[in-house]
């Protein structure tokens, strides 16, 4: 048994996932993720088309791992706060400035994304491209946005 120095506390930090597990993930894209996941994509599409469903549009691909697999955007954060405390969370990351992510949606970013989202849910639904559907869905954001 080790002896810790005087003066010294250990903390020991067990890390919860904020998604369910694989095989809950597996069922859900079974049974409901995968026709879902169609709709909400096509959704979006229609959505981005309006100015005022520009909003929801963005919301809705940012979401669409969630929508299929039901897999959580947000990442384990450890920061230090004062006093040495070290603070553990699930966060989104840091983005890029708002006019930098407006001017590429504007430009590019609607149009790619449509793309991108309907050939990344005909891959997910293909046995032998499935990984690469998956992948392509984790990817929405930033083509869409440039969402870090």
């Amino acid at each position: 048994m080790s002896q810790q120095p005087m003066g010294h506390t250990v903390v020991v930090v067990v890390e919860s996932s904020p998604e369910p597990n694989l095989l809950i993930r597996v069922l859900w894209f079974l049974f409901v993720g995968w026709w879902l996941s169609f709709w909400a994509v096509l959704v979006a599409i229609v959505f981005q088309l309006t100015i005022i469903g520009i909003p929801v549009s963005i919301w809705i691909i940012n979401r669409i791992p969630q929508i299929t697999t039901l897999k959580s955007s947000r990442k384990l954060q450890i920061t230090e706060a004062a006093a040495g405390v070290v603070v553990v969370d699930h966060a989104d990351r840091p983005q890029r400035p708002w006019w930098q992510r407006a001017i590429w949606y504007v430009l590019v970013g609607w149009w790619a994304v449509s793309i991108w989202i309907l050939l990344a849910w005909i891959a997910s639904v293909t046995l032998f491209l499935m990984g690469l559907g998956f992948w392509m869905y984790g990817q929405t954001g930033k083509i869409q946005t440039l969402r870090r």
